[in-house]
């Protein structure tokens, strides 16, 4: 197999995996601040608590596979987005410090402290992760060079944060079935109820989403009228949307959050397909000498791609191994033990 095309396809997946697993934990985060009670948020804090770190080595196997195999792209993507990725990591950093440090101390103050860093570095770095798709789809402006040539705000564009926004409501969405499917009680009937008020925004925000690209970026439609299979993803990702209120209304949570999962895979796979063969796709492409990062022009060399495939094929086999033990292990509902 062509070894660029297939660093395109192990990205694809290492992204795929991150957006389903963190997703949910991401999305507890977003759903936090409707917990009522001290014990309730400490009941969604723990539900996540012995899976998000596990989760986050999916996204640090991405950004070194980035790197390793296409790292002209890694460059320009790191400089262009330089601020927005500071924050993410900020945002990342108080989010685990958020879980650890809750409970550290017995004040009422301190808790409702890290309870608001907890859902809001939840919510930017969601905001964020969209931000950065919207403007993967959308393109930057580059120079001959592969440089970013643009500011901050450059990225701030409508399209970007209207795709950011609808990321913000699709971790909801998933985070309140993983709620739903953790917790017991009230609690449980809480999240249940924000099941349906989070896919309802998501819906609206995904239909616009829809329109949007399919009316001002031209870039994401070739690839889809020369690959017919891309069809099938596109059916599938409407079936698991649609699925999600079936399934919430005949209470088979089980299958609604696997719905939520592959609605994710899915929207991934998607913006894999509208990409390719580009990484960084230039807006400006064709002015001058400028033009898009590819999977060809922006790779490392052969024999390095090589090596890191069958480094690859050892180590994701152990990551996906590592991820079944731990979601096995602390299977069932979560408590306030802890607290």
């Amino acid at each position: 197999m062509d070894l660029n095309f297939l660093w395109f396809l192990l990205l694809g997946a290492l992204l795929a995996g991150y957006a389903v697993l963190d997703g949910f934990d991401l999305g507890v985060g977003i759903l936090h601040p409707l917990a009522r009670t001290d014990e309730e948020r400490r009941i969604a804090v723990n539900s996540i608590g012995p899976l998000w770190d596990g989760n986050e080595v999916w996204l640090v196997t991405f950004g070194g596979a980035l790197f390793a195999a296409f790292p002209e792209a890694y460059a320009t993507i790191f400089e262009a987005f330089y601020t927005a990725f500071m924050l993410l990591l900020f945002c990342l950093i108080f989010r685990a410090v958020s879980i650890e440090f809750r409970g550290k101390v017995h004040s009422r103050r301190w808790r409702r402290l890290w309870d608001l860093a907890f859902f809001a570095s939840s919510f930017t770095a969601t905001l964020l992760f969209g931000i950065a798709i919207g403007n993967g789809l959308s393109g930057i402006p580059l120079n001959e060079r592969g440089e970013y040539t643009g500011t901050l705000l450059d990225l701030l564009k409508p399209y970007p944060l209207l795709v950011g926004a609808m990321t913000v409501a699709m971790f909801a969405v998933h985070g309140a079935l993983f709620l739903h499917l953790k917790t017991a009680g009230r609690l449980q009937r809480l999240f249940e109820k924000w099941i349906w008020h989070a896919w309802g925004l998501y819906l609206v925000l995904w239909i616009f989403v829809t329109i949007a690209t399919l009316m001002f970026i031209p870039n994401a439609k070739p690839n889809f009228e020369h690959a017919p299979w891309a069809a099938g993803i596109v059916v599938l990702n409407v079936l698991a949307i649609a699925n999600i209120p079936r399934a919430a209304f005949s209470k088979q949570m089980g299958q609604a959050f696997l719905s939520s999962c592959t609605m994710i895979a899915c929207q991934v796979v998607l913006v894999g397909v509208a990409l390719y063969p580009n990484l960084v796709t230039a807006s400006n492409a064709g002015q001058g000498q400028v033009e898009s990062l590819t999977i060809r022009n922006a790779a490392s060399s052969n024999s390095t791609l090589q090596i890191m495939a069958i480094i690859a094929l050892i180590g994701i086999p152990l990551v996906i191994a590592y991820t079944v033990i731990v979601y096995w292990t602390f299977r069932g509902k979560a408590s306030a033990d802890g607290y």
